[in-house]
């Protein structure tokens, strides 16, 4: 039952949207209200937001930000097709325009129907230069029914046509079909689906069609088949359109001209337009195994990382041999697109800055990149080689169009308190028919809870559970239907995992003991500073009468059990400073009164294993091994403007806050490798944070820190350190033409994780 108030609030917002439809089915305008048209453009990241300019006497200008206000930017918006504008921005934050200034000191009450009717200085009285034009950024919300009304004589920018209202409509020999890749393009409009002549269409228009729909790339299809397939009543749209190819999506096209509309005698010399896409490479279907392939970018040259959704992320470039960032300056959506389409996606939804997607490691590589959209890589676009001054918190990054794969529609989470937990449950086939089952718990964990986070669209992990009795799902679902499970973290589905198949061994069994998940739109990322760990190792002979407590702990080799205590151990020992360069402060997972007490250092542990720290043989044997409990994970120090809010003092809450390091110095106990069997020789350094995934991060590839370490029996030399998966250790092949890397075969990505109770293994990503 609504409550009276929730009645009346429902009331006004549909008495506020019955009065915005009315207002633009009253297409008529007081007598002298100047014809204008309106469009967004600059450098905007998104199709609603941009510079404000307008079509007066057939030519384009800007407005001035002098006097603007909220009710000027609603009445923009609301006369672009969009229910309100969300803000407005001056100082030509979107680029400086050209041309006249139309307007200046424009006073609008926000109930006007369009610019032209707000109080102003007049068309073209302006004393304003373009770094004062304003920009408008709308709700994403469009009004319904509107419908783009053509003012100007010519053909007008600016196509209001939401991907919502245009569909894909697959012949019945090939709606099966996963993705859907071709078929009519059909218009809503009226509240009728509709065709496009194709007597003007052209490869542009398809380009800019599909990369809306997830695809990179277009092809012809076979007329033939159309040509017999379509036997129902032809019902055309009444424009055509035009679109150069590079636009993000069909609102940056133009109107092309106006379709006679004449019955049957509609396009009689054409057909109903048709098209047909190229899926990337990850979503392209196998007869075989269906969508057996996990998803992997297969790119050298350009990567998305830190992102909770397939196709986003931050940008990282390959550059002699190192990946590096991409700053934001001049950041947009033409580039965006380029890099989506590079990757195997569409076309770009948003183009982001200012790291909206975690900040980076390592070098900045491009600057003031400026694409025209038709680039098949990035690195052929243009850019400044010589701007200086971008730091990471500049970072720019992508979220790409993606297909509709219906992969939500196989999964689900059931009983939680809200949309982001619960009982993970799997569409399964069981005696013939499609039933709904749980997910057996044993050895479900945080990767596992992250592609289940990932295909429900819900971003990612932020735990995983392997007792779920306190969320009652449906009783009908509750026999297990998936056993065995487990994912290398890179998969699109859960389906997609290793598991036991039709053959289950779930012990325990479904129900209570079910695999669950709680998922989370942000999260950490850890990541070491490999400079300082090279900078300060050392070696230490310490006598063993002093180690009695890191040796409770299990921070010697295991010969130290013999050891008496006047013996010595040489111990490799450096400093460690962890930052977070994530969107989530770093949390332990276990509670404050779970941590446990270790007498012996006085102190307690709030995650067991922390670090791993191993000594490798060039073929990769460990030789050597340590590992580092979070005795005390605060904020050492911050980055400027941040405060510090983890502090292990007075056993305080421990973390890392986003923006802040937590350093392990080399001289407190743990913080080393025992050394003392290893014969002198050349080896490999390897640090992990977090090797159980004990904690759920946005990116686990940057967890791992390799140094190359040469041991003469006396020294010790750790130099080329880097961090995550190294180019020419990987299958790359560099080659440096005119300025960019670029690779000559494709590599193969092996990560190596550290599993619960297992040994280091191998899985192929």
């Amino acid at each position: 039952m609504l409550s009276p108030c929730s009645l009346l609030c429902r009331l006004a917002t549909l008495l506020c949207v019955w009065a915005l439809c009315q207002a633009q089915l009253d297409t008529k305008l007081p007598p002298g209200t100047p014809i204008i048209q309106l469009r967004l453009a600059g450098d905007k990241h998104k199709h609603y937001e941009g510079r404000v300019e307008v079509n007066y006497n057939g030519e384009w200008g800007t407005v001035c930000d002098d006097d603007f206000s909220i009710h000027a930017a609603n009445v923009v918006c609301r006369e672009l097709g969009y229910v309100e504008a969300v803000s407005w921005s001056p100082s030509s934050k979107y680029g400086k325009g050209e041309g006249r200034i139309w307007l200046d000191n424009v006073h609008c009450s926000g109930l006007e129907r369009t610019l032209a009717q707000c109080e102003s200085n007049g068309f073209g009285v302006s004393d304003c230069k373009h770094s004062e034009d304003v920009g408008v950024v709308c709700s994403q919300r469009r009004i319904p029914g509107f419908k783009f009304i053509s003012t100007l004589t010519d053909n007008v920018e600016s196509l209001n046509v939401q991907v919502e209202d245009v569909r894909i409509r697959a012949i019945s020999s090939q709606r099966k079909r996963v993705p859907m890749t071709e078929g009519y393009l059909e218009v809503k409009d009226g509240g009728k689906w509709r065709q496009i002549c194709d007597l003007e269409w052209t490869e542009m228009n398809s380009r800019v069609i599909c990369g809306m729909y997830g695809f990179p790339g277009e092809k012809r299809y076979n007329t033939k088949v159309y040509k017999f397939a379509w036997r129902r009543k032809k019902n055309y749209w009444g424009f055509g359109v035009n679109c150069t190819g590079n636009e993000a999506s069909l609102h940056g096209c133009k109107l092309g001209h106006k379709v006679e509309l004449r019955r049957n005698a509609t396009c009689d010399k054409g057909l109903p337009v048709v098209v047909n896409c190229v899926p990337g490479r990850a979503f392209a279907p196998s007869h075989a195994q269906g969508f057996s392939k996990a998803y992997k970018v297969e790119q050298p040259l350009v990567r998305l990382r830190g992102g909770a959704n397939i196709g986003e992320g931050r940008v990282e470039v390959l550059k002699n041999g190192e990946w590096g960032t991409v700053c934001d300056d001049s950041w947009n959506l033409k580039a965006a697109t380029v890099v989506c389409r590079e990757l195997g996606f569409g076309s770009a939804k948003e183009a982001l800055a200012g790291g909206k997607l975690g900040q980076g490691m390592g070098p900045v590589h491009m600057n003031e990149v400026k694409c025209s959209g038709f680039e098949k890589s990035l690195t052929e676009c243009y850019f400044n080689r010589d701007a200086l001054g971008c730091s990471h918190e500049e970072d720019a990054a992508v979220r790409c169009n993606v297909p509709a794969m219906g992969f939500q529609n196989r999964l689900r989470l059931s009983g939680g308190r809200n949309p982001f937990e619960g009982r993970v449950e799997v569409l399964a086939e069981k005696n013939g028919s499609l039933v709904w089952g749980t997910v057996c718990s044993d050895s479900w964990g945080t990767i596992e809870a992250t592609v289940v986070c990932r295909q429900l669209g819900l971003g990612f992990a932020n735990n995983a559970f392997q007792e779920t009795w306190y969320w009652p799902g449906d009783v009908s679902a509750d026999d297990v239907v998936m056993s065995g499970v487990r994912c290398s973290g890179t998969e699109m589905t859960l389906a997609q995992c290793l598991h036991h198949g039709k053959h289950l061994d779930c012990p325990r069994g479904g129900g209570r003991f079910a695999a669950g998940v709680s998922c989370s739109e942000t999260a950490p990322d850890l990541v070491l500073n490999a400079q300082v760990v090279e900078h300060t190792t050392y070696l230490e002979d310490r006598p063993m009468y002093i180690l009695q407590c890191a040796n409770e702990e299990h921070c010697l080799s295991s010969s130290a059990a013999a050891a008496t205590s006047s013996s010595y151990r040489r111990l490799l020992r450096f400093s460690s400073q962890i930052h977070n360069n994530g969107l989530t402060d770093f949390r332990p997972r276990a509670a404050h009164h779970s941590w446990i007490w270790h007498e012996c250092h006085r102190h307690y542990h709030s995650m067991e294993v922390f670090t791993h720290y191993d000594l490798l043989s060039l073929n990769g044997t460990k030789v050597a091994e340590g590992h580092k409990a979070s005795f005390c994970l605060e904020d050492t120090q911050c980055e400027e403007g941040i405060e510090k809010r983890y502090e292990c003092a007075n056993f305080g809450q421990q973390g890392i806050t986003v923006g802040c390091w937590d350093t392990y110095r080399h001289d407190i106990d743990c913080q080393w490798i025992d050394v003392t069997d290893v014969v002198p020789g050349d080896y490999i350094f390897q640090v992990v944070i977090n090797p159980n995934f004990e904690v759920a991060e946005s990116d686990y590839t940057n967890n791992v820190m390799k140094c190359r370490c040469r041991y003469d029996g006396h020294r010790i030399w750790m130099y080329n350190c880097y961090i995550g998966e190294r180019p020419e250790l990987t299958g790359y092949n560099i080659i440096e033409c005119d300025g960019h890397s670029s690779c000559s075969k494709p590599f193969c990505l092996w990560m190596t994780t550290f599993r619960r109770g297992l040994n280091s293994q191998k899985i192929n990503a």
